[in-house]
């Protein structure tokens, strides 16, 4: 009986392990949330780009790959074709360089296609509107773990939390 236990942690564990190094051997596609937040704009979207693309700047710059965004009551959602200066950009950067507190930076501008006269821009963790002059927006930026890694801290898990009632039972039966 007590070999049952360990095998299944190592199993577990082996498991885990594969996948995650799985993970690793794969395209380096990242993916990111953001959230913009200013007095007169409120909205959300995510973007992804592969962080092996990184160019060999200064300041590394990636094509980003896939980009939606939506302010808060519009129905109108805005892509990586939005952009002004499509296919050139949007673009993703890493902000260690720049002492900001998120990983990662995204350069994005854009026109609202409600009224074209007005144009939104995204630099990093700065927003800006063309009506705003002195009142700047804020955008955070958090990661999208890959559903994979989901799936497989899930799993490992689920046979932890199997293997500790299991392991609870063995002992009110001896006891």
């Amino acid at each position: 009986m007590k070999l049952f236990p360990q095998l299944a942690i190592a199993t577990s564990f082996v498991l885990g392990l594969a996948t995650f190094s799985a993970k690793s051997a794969s395209a380096a596609i990242v993916n990111y949330a953001f959230t913009v937040d200013s007095s007169t704009a409120k909205g959300n979207g995510l973007f992804s780009f592969d962080d092996s693309t990184f160019s060999n700047d200064n300041i590394p710059v990636a094509p980003v790959q896939s980009l939606t965004f939506q302010f808060d009551n519009d129905s109108n959602i805005y892509t990586a074709k939005d952009d002004v200066e499509y296919p050139d950009y949007p673009l993703a950067f890493p902000t260690v360089s720049l002492g900001e507190n998120a990983p990662i930076g995204l350069l994005y501008s854009f026109l609202d296609k409600a009224n074209p006269s007005k144009s939104y821009d995204i630099s990093g963790i700065l927003f800006s509107a063309s009506s705003e002059t002195s009142n700047l927006g804020t955008v955070s930026y958090r990661q999208v773990p890959e559903p994979s890694t989901l799936a497989s801290t899930l799993v490992v898990g689920s046979i932890g939390l199997l293997l500790q009632r299991k392991v609870r039972s063995i002992k009110k039966i001896k006891a």
